[in-house]
């Protein structure tokens, strides 16, 4: 998942903590890499606790808790916005045809084997 204010990719960490920070903005888990962190208010983004107003929460399984308070509400799904920055067509073109290619070798005379 890319940094969602500039596209930013995690590399594979490195042993300790991880210096992209989560966080959830519009329902939705996101990444924000260390230089958003620096040079935005990048808590100003973030969805807030609707009992605390910690932006200390995490998204699982069609729910938001937050860590402050452990309050968990329902996740309310809402289309992604299309002009979201971090969201790059070409890769989510690449990506596409990738599944396409895996997914039309599974139907053919080996896919059985491919499920053993």
């Amino acid at each position: 998942m890319p940094c969602y204010l500039c596209g930013a990719r995690q590399s594979d960490p490195v042993r300790g903590a991880a210096p992209f920070k989560r966080g959830v903005r519009r329902d939705r888990q996101v990444l924000i890499c260390p230089n958003c962190q620096i040079a935005h208010d990048w808590k100003a983004d973030l969805d807030r606790c609707g009992r605390c107003r910690s932006t200390f929460l995490l998204c699982r399984l069609g729910e938001i808790e937050c860590y402050s308070c452990g309050e968990v509400r329902p996740q309310n799904f809402r289309p992604p916005v299309p002009d979201t920055p971090g969201l790059d067509p070409a890769l989510t073109n690449e990506v596409e045809q990738a599944l396409s290619r895996v997914l039309s070798g599974l139907s053919g005379p080996d896919a059985s084997r491919a499920h053993r």
